[in-house]
């Protein structure tokens, strides 16, 4: 019911954090399932200070557009490109959809077609109902990579496009993106990466010398690529990115809305009124860190997934789904379903609806709270014996 009268701000403050109590915090390192963290204090700062930034009304936020266009720049240069065009959006599911419509507004068919992996995320069904596009799913190998003859026996005269995935949700398998590069080239499609979590994770892991397939705008195939800023980037959500190899990509999703102060403005977003502090955020952190800040953030996060995957291996009835690509560790075990629900009243924060057990190593994530599960999981396995 709507409150006749308001409240003390303590009073209020008092009863979210009641509210709000049975809730996992990064902090406390029992959420071990997520691909996002715990933000960095530096972009925290930034979006404490421009919270009232609207990107969805440029001409109130001249500023802060060219912030968003440098943060674009510096995101399409970590991706292999020189002059990047996109936007900073609410994420990788946003990022998605606005490829699928770039790619369907531009291709003109009637009845069009996506071909994508078993391993896409969920995002492009929700691409495929809001845009009329039937996905074409195409198969995988026993890596778990995407099948690349599939993928060219399934192209038609409907088909508008063609999705890899650099770092899938499940696994962080990386497609064989060169060779899909090589495909669209031939069949003049678009290639559209997404990136979401592995964008912020690939160019620093090659950087360590990890043998990981090349994913980016170097593959002259590729046409768009998603990056989440608020994954490994460390930024506040909502903070994900759509980059464009060429503009005309950006122009065919973009539609006009005349009433805002910067006059005849074209919004390509999904949202109107988006938060520009996340924009922001994402340019500062980029400053800040920098590639080698970046990469030192990955280096402890690549040789904590080798050491957790070496540790489960010694784990009797414990396997590996397959042998981690990036900072995901993925492992099954008998009676799944009964060992997540132990582990859930131990309060970790993992899911095995996959049909196995998925850890992200991410920067909030250390190595005396995967002792502590290793702990937790031998001893409900002992106890299921």
């Amino acid at each position: 019911m709507f409150p006749a009268r308001g409240s003390d701000e303590e009073d209020v403050l008092k009863e979210l954090e009641e509210k709000t109590g049975g809730d996992l915090t990064f902090d406390s390192g029992k959420i071990l399932g997520s691909m996002c963290t715990h933000p960095h204090p530096l972009a925290v700062k930034v979006v404490q200070h421009y919270i009232d930034r609207n990107l969805g009304d440029p001409g109130l936020h001249v500023g802060s557009q060219g912030v968003e266009r440098e943060a674009v720049d510096m995101l399409a240069s970590l991706l292999g490109l020189e002059k990047g065009y996109g936007h900073i959006v609410s994420g990788g599911t946003e990022a998605n959809i606005l490829a699928v419509r770039a790619f369907r507004n531009l291709a003109d068919v009637e009845n069009p077609e996506l071909i994508l992996p078993e391993s896409a995320h969920f995002s492009f069904i929700k691409a495929g109902e809001m845009l009329g596009v039937k996905l074409v799913w195409a198969r995988l190998r026993e890596d778990y990579s995407v099948d690349v003859r599939d993928v060219e026996e399934k192209i038609t005269d409907n088909t508008i496009g063609i999705v890899g995935i650099a770092g899938t949700t499940g696994l962080g398998v990386v497609d064989d993106i060169p060779a899909l590069s090589d495909l669209a080239m031939d069949y003049g499609l678009p290639l559209h990466v997404d990136a979401a979590f592995g964008g912020f994770v690939i160019p620093f892991a090659k950087a360590l010398g990890y043998d990981i397939p090349d994913f980016d705008f170097r593959l002259k195939g590729v046409k768009s690529i998603t990056i989440d800023p608020h994954k490994m980037g460390m930024v506040p959500i909502p903070a994900g990115g759509i980059i464009f190899r060429e503009r005309k990509y950006l122009e065919a999703i973009s539609v006009l809305a005349p009433y805002l102060a910067g006059g005849k403005i074209w919004q390509a977003t999904i949202t109107g009124t988006r938060p520009g502090a996340n924009a922001l955020a994402v340019w500062a952190m980029l400053k800040h860190l920098g590639f080698e800040g970046y990469k030192k953030v990955v280096k402890r996060a690549m040789e904590l997934s080798r050491w957790f995957a070496a540790e489960l291996k010694e784990i009797p009835g414990v396997y590996l789904v397959r042998e981690p690509v990036l900072n995901i560790v993925s492992f099954g075990t008998r009676e799944l379903e009964k060992v997540e629900e132990e582990l859930k009243k131990r309060g970790w924060g993992i899911s095995a609806h996959r049909g196995y057990i998925r850890i992200v190593m991410m920067p909030h994530v250390r190595k005396e709270h995967l002792e502590e599960f290793l702990r937790d999981l031998r001893e409900i396995l002992r106890n299921n014996d």
